[in-house]
């Protein structure tokens, strides 16, 4: 049977997203996230240690965040994310094969390493490929989709961790985990790519140069650069402090679990429902987060049960706005500096991540983690308002 150039373009992108689906969900579906802290404390390391190996994995992922993102504009990026769950992996054996400090830092290393190589080279190849099959208004349905079958993983992680640790110890834990990383690397294998790394003679720093003239030159791409750390990284630091949320609302400990996915059960639903959000433009994006941000707010506060549904509102409306704004950014960069200038994005996330992480310990430890996350919906109410003006200027142009 020959196929009509339609339904070959069909066929193709198929095969992308079917790939991308599944590679997110094997990135996420690690039995060792809910559970590490406890395999480090049973090695004996005191909360100081832990708290530098998160350190560790913080700066290794700034420092490689942008080098790695001009890397993939300048070979094969379906190679790097062949590589980077295979470094992960490395990572996660030598936790559980020599549990020390010094093998858990390696083990963050590592990870953090292969972590930057798959950002940016992911979101700018799925771009190309879709932009090539002509499909990239469904970007940011995809991107959505994807994002949630990671959540899904997430929330089914969390779910068996506690089974398979209680059945094979650590051991068992990290096995599955190194199991699934080598099983992500194999799927990346059947990521299409079509793009000439054209780069590739000149080397990284050409297409670092490159990415970053595109970002001086156009005023847009520098507009939807700083948008994407400005809406994913508050709320994207507020996850860490979830279960402390949840218990400070009376939730017993052995609940919390299950609290939880409920909460994660909302951003899961925001990443489906992103891709019918491009639709509302700049009014609606501001719309979204200013609405995530009262919801944000008045469920922390409210220190309930029920107000914690609130959270789970505003982080599903959180999670729309940040495949929303990611998606803004790839409609707006020229294919020759994607993966670039999706890393400096991604690296703008980082930096106001650990400034949120700094800001937080401070509220918190005054006044209590409610009143933290209410203080972290401050910045999205700003941000709305922000929206709205860029909004009315562009309508008052028009006319």
């Amino acid at each position: 049977m020959t196929l009509t150039p339609t339904r070959a373009v069909d066929v193709r992108v198929r095969r992308l997203t079917t790939t991308l689906y599944g590679y997110s969900f094997l990135e996420e579906f690690v039995l060792l996230y809910p559970v590490y802290a406890l395999l480090f404390s049973d090695a004996g390391l005191s909360v100081w240690q832990i708290s530098s190996l998160f350190a560790l994995w913080s700066v290794t992922a700034v420092v490689l965040e942008v080098p790695s993102g001009a890397w993939a504009d300048a070979v094969s990026r379906r190679l790097l994310l062949v590589l980077g769950p295979l470094l992960t992996g490395a990572g996660f054996a030598l936790w559980v094969l020599v549990p020390s400090y010094a093998a858990f830092a390696v083990g963050f290393v590592l990870w953090g390493t292969g972590g930057a190589l798959s950002s940016g080279a992911l979101e700018a190849l799925v771009y190309d490929e879709l932009e090539r099959g002509g499909a990239a208004d469904r970007y940011a349905r995809v991107l959505g989709r994807a994002r949630a079958a990671g959540l899904v993983a997430v929330m089914a992680a969390m779910g068996l961790a506690g089974p398979v640790l209680a059945w094979g110890g650590h051991a068992a834990v990290g096995a599955a985990s190194v199991l699934v990383c080598a099983v992500a690397s194999v799927t990346a294998l059947r990521f299409p790519e079509h793009r000439v790394a054209k780069g590739v003679r000149e080397g990284w720093t050409a297409a670092l140069r490159g990415g970053l003239r595109e970002a001086r030159r156009d005023r847009s791409v520098r507009g939807a650069l700083v948008l994407v750390p400005a809406v994913a990284a508050v709320w994207g630091a507020l996850d860490e402090y979830t279960p402390l949320l949840v218990r400070e609302a009376g939730v017993g400990d052995a609940a919390v679990p299950g609290v939880l996915l409920v909460i994660w059960g909302g951003a899961t639903a925001g990443s489906l429902l992103a891709g019918e959000g491009e639709r509302f433009g700049t009014g609606g994006l501001a719309v979204l987060v200013g609405g995530g941000g009262v919801a944000l707010a008045v469920g922390a506060l409210a220190g309930t049960v029920a107000g914690l549904l609130l959270v789970a509102v505003a982080f599903g409306a959180f999670q729309a706005a940040t495949v929303l704004a990611e998606a803004r950014l790839q409609h707006r960069i020229e294919a020759t500096g994607r993966a670039t200038l999706t890393s400096v994005a991604g690296l703008g996330t980082e930096l106001v991540t650990l400034t949120v992480f700094a800001g937080y310990a401070v509220v918190a430890s005054g006044h209590g983690h409610g009143a933290a996350f209410a203080v972290a919906a401050v910045p999205y109410a700003v941000l709305a308002v922000g929206l709205a003006v860029v909004r009315c200027r562009r309508a008052g142009a028009e006319v």
